[in-house]
Formats: structure tokens, C-alpha cells, sequence
């Protein structure tokens, strides 16, 4: 076999994605099964407080796809450079890009507590789920910073290849407040704020570890307003991106709540585990980030080509493993977080949507992670904003004018989820993905 070959095989060995894949597996999923224990913890306090936090916990998702933006906008950019051989300089990405998550973790402090009540209730629609969430998002708001600092930190570490050391910085403090939430929620007695402060303590201590771990490296600290303005330049697309996925999300939430406690809450419990699969499938996403990035900055794309091949196929056997998973837990899960019969009977109307799409979202959010390594983001920002206008939110909306219910809120998810899944599989065949070089042409043309 020629050398080439046998590098392109190494590089995209099923050895080498899974020791990438598992650690961030384990970090991906610390995040979200919080979330689930939380909303179990606060589904049996009633109700209302399950609905109130499916409408706040929508809007704090929001900070968290800011963070996603962080994230993966600093992954790309650091890999490429790690992968022509500069680590000091995929380290200095991540300085920049703690200083950008600060500041805008902080203004969603400040937003939220001039403006959470106003979004809470007419998310909700007013009345006492309204006033409940308001209060929520009031507390929970105090963990943006933190928050936004570990996505900037995920990021600049998965560029180096290192997804070992945040298994330590998110699964502990997570862990922490797992304890603590129902602790704070039924003895303490503080009810629902309870699980906002719970919130609020993991993503803190979480947002401290990841910036220890930049003062560790000896590199600049000082912010440099020029590069953070071309790496906000540079991830443009990425929360262009992020918006319409958010807009999509919190109409849906709107509209649930539009049909009522009941309607509501079960698609605070189908959405959350579907955030879940998505995070934990999106351990594919960002080994493909990573070595994707790497091969094209070390100017290897048949590497990066292999790759994308593989992370597909793996990303549609997990999706698959997930989708007999929901299937067989459809009349029980439900009951893990909500004792209301009318929850349970509005969550089994949602679960088939829910479970048939998981295959299909396994491709879909490995090639996105494959085109994000390469910096492809204009291309997924102008995908995902077709299948948004185009399909998702006409869907939504189209649901509640003919009174359709969860089934078709979650139809629309599902016609947004193909539309991705044809696009993203067109791109892949064409190739014009793999560009190669330390920095991609258009980034030359931001900077």
C-alpha cells in the first residue's frame, strides 16, 4: 500500500476518532442529563413549575447556542493551526475567544434582568407560568458567563486534540449540582429558584476551571480588540446560523404553550431528550472538527475526505442505536418526569416524530461537524436558514392555525431535519468543502 494511503487510513482510523469521540461524549452529555435531572426534580413539584421551566429553560438555550457559536467558531480556527504545526497560536484563538464569551455572558446577565420577565411572558403568553419562568430566568441568567467561558474553553482544547481535560472541568461541577439541585429544591425549600442556582453553581465553577486552564498554557492574556473582531468577522455565519435554529426552537415553545400546561410540559420532556441525543451525537461532530480541521491545515485533504465518509456512516449507526433506545422507553420515560396523565398522553403524541428522525439527525449532525472543521460556514448557515424559513417554522405556525398539536410542531422538526440531511449530503459529494491551508481563503479576506 502507497504512503499516502496508509496516512489517510491512520488519520482516519476508527481508533483515533472514538480516543477524540468518547472523551467529549462524556462532556456533551454532563450538560443536558443535568438538564434532565432538573426537570425531573421540577416536574414533581407540579404542573406549572414544569411548564414554567420549559419556557425559561428555552430562553437560557438561547445563551447556550451562543455558546455553541463560541465553541465551534474557535475549534475550526484552532485546529487549522494546530494543524500546521502553530499550538501557541490555536491557544492564542482561545484567549480571544474567552474574552468575546465573557462580555457576552455578562450582557445576557444585564438583558435578563431588565428584560426576562417581558420574554418569559410572552413566550408563555401570560399568567402564572409566565410569572414562574420569569423568576427562573432571572437566577439562571447569573450562569451565562461561566457557561459561555467553558464553550470558548471546549473549544480551543478540542483544536489541540485534548477532549481529556474538560471531562474534569464539566462532569465535576455538573455532578456538583446534580446533588445539590434537588437538595436546594425539596429540603432547602426554595422551590423552582432552587434549580436555577443549581444551574447557576455548575456553569460558574465550570467557566473558572476552563479560564485556569488558558492562565496554565503562559501564553498573552491581554484582550487584542482586532482579533476578536475578526474571529466575531469570522463566526457571522455561525450565529446567523445559531439565530435561526433559535427562532425555530422558541416558536415551537411558544406555540406549545399556546395549547396549554399539559401540551407544554411534554414538549419540554421530548425536546430536552432531544437536545440530549443531539449533544451526545455530537461527540462525532467534534472529532470531526478536530481532525477534519487538522488535515486540512496540515494540507492533507484526502484525509479529511475519509474522514467525512466515516463520521457519516458512524453518525448513522448511533443515531440508529438511539432510535430503538426511544422506541422501546416510549410509555415509560415520560413517567421519569412528570406524574400528570395528561403529560404522558401529550408525550406519547410527540414520541414517534421523536424517535423516527434520530437516524437521520446522527448523519446530519456529523456532517455538520465535518463542514464546521473545515470551515464551511457559510454554506451551513445559508442550509440551515432554508430549511428554517422553509420548513421548520411555516410548520410550527401552520400547526397552530389548523390546531394540530405537538404532532405538528414535531412534523415540522422533522421536515427541517431532511432538509439538512439532502443539502449536507450534496455538499459532501461535490467536495468543495475541503479546502486546504492553515487559514481558509475567506478567513485571509475577513482578516
Amino acid at each position: 500500500m502507497s504512503q499516502p494511503a496508509t496516512a489517510t487510513d491512520r488519520v482516519a482510523s476508527p481508533r483515533r476518532i472514538a480516543a477524540l469521540a468518547l472523551p467529549a461524549l462524556v462532556v456533551l452529555a454532563a450538560e443536558p442529563l443535568y438538564v434532565l435531572v432538573d426537570t425531573a426534580v421540577v416536574g414533581h413539584l407540579g404542573r406549572v413549575p414544569l411548564a414554567a421551566v420549559a419556557v425559561g429553560g428555552t430562553v437560557m438555550t438561547l445563551t447556550a447556542w451562543l455558546g455553541t457559536v463560541v465553541a465551534y467558531g474557535t475549534t475550526g480556527r484552532a485546529a487549522r493551526r494546530f494543524g500546521a504545526g502553530d499550538r501557541a497560536a490555536a491557544v492564542a484563538e482561545g484567549v480571544q475567544a474567552s474574552w468575546t464569551a465573557l462580555g457576552v455572558g455578562l450582557a445576557v446577565v444585564v438583558g435578563m434582568q431588565i428584560g426576562g420577565g417581558a420574554l418569559a411572558g410572552a413566550l408563555a403568553g401570560g399568567g402564572e407560568v409566565a410569572v414562574a419562568a420569569g423568576e427562573w430566568l432571572r437566577v439562571a441568567a447569573f450562569g451565562a458567563p461561566g457557561l459561555l467561558l467553558a464553550a470558548a474553553g471546549n473549544g480551543w482544547l478540542r483544536g489541540v486534540q485534548d477532549t481529556r481535560r474538560p471531562l474534569l472541568f464539566v462532569v465535576g461541577p455538573n455532578l456538583l449540582s446534580a446533588v445539590l439541585c434537588p437538595v436546594l429544591v425539596y429540603p432547602v425549600g426554595m422551590g423552582l429558584i432552587g434549580s436555577a442556582v443549581a444551574n447557576v453553581i455548575a456553569q460558574t465553577l465550570s467557566g473558572v476551571l476552563f479560564a485556569a486552564a488558558l492562565v496554565a498554557e503562559r501564553v498573552a492574556l491581554r484582550p487584542r480588540p482586532r482579533v476578536i473582531g475578526q474571529q466575531l468577522v469570522l463566526s457571522r455565519d455561525l450565529l446567523i446560523r445559531g439565530v435561526a435554529f433559535q427562532a425555530s426552537f422558541l416558536s415551537a415553545t411558544a406555540v406549545a404553550a399556546r395549547f396549554g400546561a399539559a401540551t407544554v410540559g411534554a414538549h419540554q420532556i421530548a425536546v430536552q431528550l432531544w437536545f440530549f441525543a443531539a449533544l451526545v451525537l455530537d461527540a462525532l461532530a467534534i472529532a470531526a472538527q478536530a481532525l477534519v480541521g487538522a488535515a486540512l491545515g496540515g494540507g492533507d485533504d484526502a484525509s479529511a475526505r475519509a474522514l467525512a465518509r466515516r463520521i457519516g456512516r458512524l453518525g448513522a449507526l448511533c443515531g440508529t442505536a438511539f432510535a430503538v433506545l426511544a422506541a422501546a422507553g416510549a410509555g415509560v420515560v415520560p413517567t421519569w418526569f412528570s406524574s400528570d396523565s395528561a403529560v404522558h398522553e401529550q408525550a406519547l403524541v410527540a414520541w414517534p416524530w421523536f424517535a423516527a428522525m434520530l437516524p437521520l439527525a446522527g448523519v446530519v449532525f456529523a456532517l455538520d461537524g465535518v463542514l464546521i472543521g473545515a470551515g464551511d460556514i457559510r454554506f451551513l448557515r445559508n442550509l440551515t436558514v432554508a430549511g428554517a424559513l422553509g420548513g421548520f417554522l411555516p410548520a410550527i405556525w401552520l400547526a397552530y392555525a389548523l390546531d394540530l398539536g405537538l404532532g405538528g410542531i414535531w412534523a415540522g422538526l422533522m421536515l427541517f431535519t431532511v432538509v439538512r440531511l439532502v443539502g449536507l449530503l450534496l455538499r459532501l459529494r461535490s467536495g468543495a468543502w475541503a479546502v486546504t491551508g492553515a487559514v481558509r481563503g475567506d478567513e485571509r479576506v475577513a482578516a
